[in-house]
């Protein structure tokens, strides 16, 4: 008999397989639209909370820009810095889905894996 997964170790496992094909990532993170942590797998001394929330703030300004200029629905966006980027991805209407990468990441690897990883996402949640 096997045993159902929950709706959390589902996510937890969705977050592996992303990890698993870009072992580069410095770390992913699914949150709910309203900025609480729902799964992670980050680095050491990162706070969770404040990243999800700020995840989940950037994607509600990202729809709200892309409604304004009649983009269509918001997919993705990124914050770049010198020393890496950060990808936010819709993850249906419930969640987000933030992922950090580092300088010179592959970035058609990146957004074929995560924006599949959001779809998984969303159809969990």
């Amino acid at each position: 008999m096997t045993a159902t997964l929950s709706k959390q170790d589902r996510l937890n496992a969705t977050l592996t397989t992303l990890r698993a094909a870009l072992p580069e990532l410095r770390g992913v993170l699914v949150a709910t639209v309203d900025g609480l942590p729902i799964a992670k797998s980050m680095g050491d001394g990162t706070d969770a909370n404040r990243v999800a929330a700020m995840a989940a703030t950037a994607l509600g300004l990202g729809k709200r820009i892309n409604d304004t200029l009649g983009s269509g629905d918001l997919t993705d966006m990124s914050v770049s810095g010198l020393g890496g980027q950060v990808y936010i991805y819709a993850a249906g209407h419930k969640g987000v889905l933030a992922v950090v990468t580092p300088s010179g990441m592959n970035l058609g690897l990146l957004h074929m894996e995560a924006r599949d990883t959001a779809q998984s996402i969303a159809e969990i949640l």
